[in-house]
């Protein structure tokens, strides 16, 4: 009984250390920046219209790009197919690589020259300096995360009740819209946060495709960079309390959803 118990104060003390780890950069960031200076950072309209840019261009991206990745997450599941360990891999290099490195790759992509870019010039649209450029690079570092937690969600539907609605009769479609997605629905939701929130804070690969219009972790930097820590600090402190209640609002909702 007493290892029992003293494995369990270890693993306490080691969660402790974590947690610590975690939340002392962010107390520090928070009591070291004044009611008054984040007050008068919050009128700025350079500021609002920065955290404004930075969530909906993410939340754009995560609605548009999931059309596809959901889909992709139920074949990855229910398919056998060739190179599919291959198509497992390249799904998850956006995590794997810099993101300095993955935005330079995807200028090349929206860049005027490129097949891309001159399908938008061909419409009036450049990627280049464009919020449309800023919703692709969220959505390229921040979509292994949705199709990762959907594919979970499928794995956890049980396939025998997909086949028994096919022998009744039920098309795929059917299938597919009535059992397996309401069945993953949780784990999609999550997903769905997950990728959102991942791409509010993405840096690397935005500040290639658009230094301007500027989404607010590129704000942050050029406020560091230019003015210091003193003029940066405030700017991080209310964007960190916005992305924290956005992502709490959207817990909630995905909570009362699954409840229901």
């Amino acid at each position: 009984m007493k290892k029992v118990l003293s494995l369990h104060h270890i693993f306490i003390f080691l969660g402790a250390l974590v947690l610590l780890f975690i939340l002392a950069p962010l107390l520090g960031i928070f009591l070291k920046t004044s009611p008054v200076s984040l007050f008068e950072t919050a009128k700025e309209t350079e500021v609002r219209d920065s955290i404004w840019l930075t969530i909906w261009t993410s939340m754009t991206g995560t609605l548009i790009f999931a059309i596809a990745a959901i889909p992709l997450s139920y074949l990855l599941v229910r398919k056998k197919f060739p190179l599919k360990k291959l198509i497992t891999g390249i799904i998850d290099l956006p995590v794997v690589i810099p993101h300095s490195a993955a935005g330079i790759a995807i200028l090349g992509f929206v860049s005027r020259d490129s097949l891309m870019g001159k399908i938008g010039s061909s419409v009036g649209l450049n990627f280049v300096g464009n919020p449309a450029g800023i919703t692709i690079a969220m959505a390229f570092v921040s979509i292994p995360y949705l199709i990762n937690a959907a594919r979970d969600g499928f794995a956890g539907v049980p396939e025998r009740l997909e086949k028994a609605a096919l022998t009744l009769g039920a098309s795929p479609t059917r299938v597919f819209f009535t059992i397996s997605l309401p069945l993953a629905w949780r784990n999609i939701v999550s997903g769905l946060i997950l990728m959102f929130a991942r791409g509010m804070s993405e840096f690397g690969a935005v500040i290639m495709v658009a230094y301007h219009p500027m989404i607010t972790p590129i704000l942050i930097f050029e406020r560091f960079g230019s003015f210091g820590l003193k003029y940066a600090r405030p700017v991080s402190v209310l964007f960190i309390l916005i992305s924290l209640s956005v992502f709490i609002l959207l817990r909630s909702l995905a909570k009362e959803k699954n409840v229901e």
